[in-house]
């Protein structure tokens, strides 16, 4: 099962802020990825969630967690309007509200408005006892950047215990 999540036009995203997603090219079809057109953030499932794949048995046994791997690309740029500070920019993606420090993905561009791709691949393991966990994309950077063509792919991986 895989699903992927877009946003092409040109957005502003605040420091601090998430990363909107405005289409479902390929929603999950299955309810194990939950999102909203016009939102940042997803919550993933497990299948206990959903009262399949998991048993009482499986559960004392060690809670089984699902896991998801998680790919984010995008073009990034400090805005031109108003003009903002040439410095290194920052996106990453969060996992329960929590940076993964190994999606920071990093640009510096040589002026604003020049474009840079970035992108991470990450596996977010879900807890069968907790039953989700929520993903974004936010920027981390001191000041606010310009985000074009963001692309998130979740693929559900299976169940580890």
């Amino acid at each position: 099962m895989s699903a992927e999540y877009s946003a092409n036009a040109v957005q502003t995203v605040p420091a601090n802020g998430g990363v909107i997603f405005t289409e479902s090219p390929v929603p999950c079809n299955r309810g194990m990825i939950y999102h909203r057109d016009e939102s940042a953030l997803f919550q993933l499932a497990s299948p206990r969630a959903l009262g399949v794949g998991c048993c009482r048995r499986c559960c004392c046994q060690g809670f089984p967690e699902s896991v998801y791997g998680v790919s984010f690309h995008a073009n990034i740029a400090v805005p031109t309007d108003p003009a903002g500070t040439v410095e290194e920019i920052q996106l990453a993606i969060a996992i329960d509200g929590e940076i993964d420090p190994s999606s920071i993905m990093s640009f510096t561009p040589a002026a604003a408005g020049v474009y840079g791709n970035v992108g991470a691949d990450v596996l977010v393991s879900v807890p069968c006892i907790c039953g989700c966990s929520s993903v974004s994309v936010r920027n981390i950077s001191a000041q606010p950047i310009n985000v074009q063509n963001a692309n998130l792919v979740f693929s559900f991986d299976g169940i580890r215990r």
